[in-house]
């Protein structure tokens, strides 16, 4: 009989209550520099399939990203994958490194895009620390600010994106008993508020550009975008999430990863004992009430997506989205419906590409905002001195990063 490693420490019966201390902020800081094991990987092959699921986990209908046909006849030749889609991959800047047992969230991605993943492209990431930062805040008191730099490539060795991720960690008792949401309750809609929620999303697909050529020339300064809604937000949405990056955890799989990480997971009694990972707060009321959440909570990659695509379904085939960069200010839970926004700020050339910067922002049905943040697009132009845009094209926006 093969032997089997008993685990150090027994998975508990609740999630670890870590403490942040200068010990635990120094051990953090001391991995700035290392390379992190990918996670998972999850879905690595882009195909016709993954591609369109992912886009069914985000809610996102642009047939570029769906339609193998829509895509033979784009200037592409071929479909291609929406530009969140190396998410699939990993979550860049998830929680899952340094302060054991100490609750964390993702806050937010800044992500620079060079070329467009393709079926048949398999996906690979080099992911490293690249900061650590201590902060106070009202949520829990003293928090902690971690930041990592993943670099996607595809199986030639061409890099497809570079992104920063943020996520914040916090003690799961100190959020838990500061209550800054404890007055937030689930939205009641009205008969008109469903109304202009479902119209909003019936007619999304209609006011994608699509095939339409946006030219940098007919766009002004001060344009606004047409907004897209995702919500009522649902386990229907969460869940679909997880299936769009092909990810899910059961039974042997998840008992192996709970030996090797304790911290991570606990046993859950609402479960009948059965083990569960901490984050499943996006899934269960109770666990989330025990890090300060009001409720079940979205996932920040899954919102992240959501402000690109109203990028994308704007901007139209022939443009390519550059950067976008997204923070998760406040909470998305259980009902709660995010209206994604965007107005024009600067119009201007860089490097010969027509460029337009765009600031994007999601906002609740209480009118408070959720995700700030911007976009750069390519647009083709109509002036024949600028070049045409293809995946690789030389262009740097300078994005800062953190060290």
């Amino acid at each position: 009989m093969m032997d089997v490693a008993v685990p150090d420490k027994d998975v508990g019966a609740a999630p670890a209550e870590g403490k942040i201390t200068p010990e635990a902020i120094d051990a953090a800081k001391a991995m700035i520099g290392l390379q992190l094991r990918p996670e998972g990987p999850y879905l690595q092959d882009a195909t016709e399939d993954t591609i369109r699921n992912f886009c069914n986990g985000i809610g996102d209908l642009n047939p570029l990203y769906r339609d193998l046909e829509h895509g033979r006849r784009s200037r592409h030749g071929s479909m291609v994958a929406h530009p969140m889609f190396p998410m699939a991959f990993g979550w860049v800047g998830r929680t899952r490194w340094g302060l054991p047992g100490v609750h964390g969230f993702y806050a937010g991605n800044d992500w620079e895009l060079f070329r467009h993943v393709r079926p048949g492209d398999r996906i690979t990431a080099i992911e490293r620390v690249v900061g650590v930062e201590a902060k106070e805040s009202q949520f829990s008191g003293t928090l902690v600010l971690q930041y990592v730099e993943a670099t996607y490539a595809n199986q030639r060795g061409e890099i497809v994106a570079r992104a920063l991720g943020t996520c914040t960690r916090h003690e799961r008792k100190a959020a838990r008993e500061t209550g800054k949401y404890s007055d937030v309750k689930t939205h009641e809609y009205t008969p008109e508020e469903f109304e202009r929620i479902d119209e909003a999303i019936l007619r999304e697909e209609e006011r994608i550009t699509g095939g339409e050529v946006r030219y940098w020339e007919d766009v002004k300064e001060g344009e606004v975008l047409p907004e897209i809604v995702r919500g009522p937000l649902s386990l229907m949405d969460t869940m679909g999430f997880l299936v769009g990056c092909g990810r899910g955890h059961t039974h042997g799989v998840i008992l192996k990863n709970a030996v090797k990480h304790p911290g991570h997971f606990f046993r859950n009694p609402e479960a009948g004992g059965g083990i569960e990972y901490t984050g499943i707060g996006h899934h269960r009321e109770s666990t989330a009430k025990d890090v300060g959440v009001p409720g079940v909570y979205d996932y920040g990659p899954q919102r992240s997506s959501w402000m690109a695509s109203l990028v994308t379904n704007w901007m139209g085939d022939a443009a390519f989205l550059k950067r976008v960069r997204t923070q998760m200010r406040r909470f998305n839970t259980m009902g709660d419906c995010t209206w994604c926004r965007g107005t024009v700020t600067r119009k201007y050339v860089k490097d010969g590409h027509a460029l337009v910067d765009i600031e994007i922002k999601g906002e609740n049905q209480r009118g408070e905002l959720t995700t700030p943040g911007l976009a750069t697009v390519i647009l083709p132009s109509r002036n024949t001195e600028f070049p045409v845009f293809f995946d690789g094209a030389n262009l740097d926006l300078d994005l800062p990063v953190v060290r």
